[in-house]
């Protein structure tokens, strides 16, 4: 399936890398390891179209396998607080635009915490529906039905809105 593997990559690399790139950067805090889980995820995609069938779209196939790599990756890390070295600090933004940046990075970095925190599944379901998938769409990855799947995001949607509303409870328990 050489020819056919490397047709559906490219396909796949074209429509889909943003996706996984936001997928790996969300679920690996430090960059370095966001890259490295990024290129996991090409690597097993790689793999897996070998073995793809057709009997489910592309898009279902490589959010699958991305969103498999991302919990296999997330499961098997040891999490420890991440530290830069002093080069790797960047030069601070302009000063009109910095309180502007600050808070949208900062916000940003609550969304991604507060989804590291959730079980693997939650976070697999809030990021299909942040990439704009449907209850069904995202139901057909994760293997639950699509009514768990639109129960899962109201409660996630609601967990991470009060996390927000009331930072002061530094977000889900789940």
């Amino acid at each position: 399936m050489g020819t056919d593997q490397q047709s559906l990559y490219a396909d796949a690399g074209k429509r889909f890398a943003p996706a996984i790139a936001r997928l790996a950067r969300t679920m690996e805090r430090d960059a370095e390891k966001a890259r490295d889980l990024e290129q996991d995820i090409h690597a097993e995609l790689w793999r897996s179209l070998a073995r793809f069938d057709g009997r489910c779209s592309l898009k279902t196939w490589i959010f699958r396998v991305a969103h498999n790599v991302a919990a296999d990756h997330v499961a098997a890390a040891v999490r420890r607080p991440s530290h830069i070295a002093l080069e790797q600090i960047e030069v601070l933004p302009d000063l009109a635009d910095a309180e502007r940046r600050a808070a949208e990075r900062h916000a940003i970095s609550r969304v991604q915490e507060l989804i590291r925190r959730l079980a693997p599944l939650d976070a697999q379901v809030i990021l299909l529906w942040l990439e704009g998938q449907s209850g069904g769409e995202i139901a057909e990855i994760t293997g639950i039905s699509a009514n768990a799947a639109q129960v899962r995001i109201h409660r996630i949607k609601a967990v991470l809105a009060n996390a927000f509303a009331e930072p002061a409870k530094g977000g889900p328990t789940s």
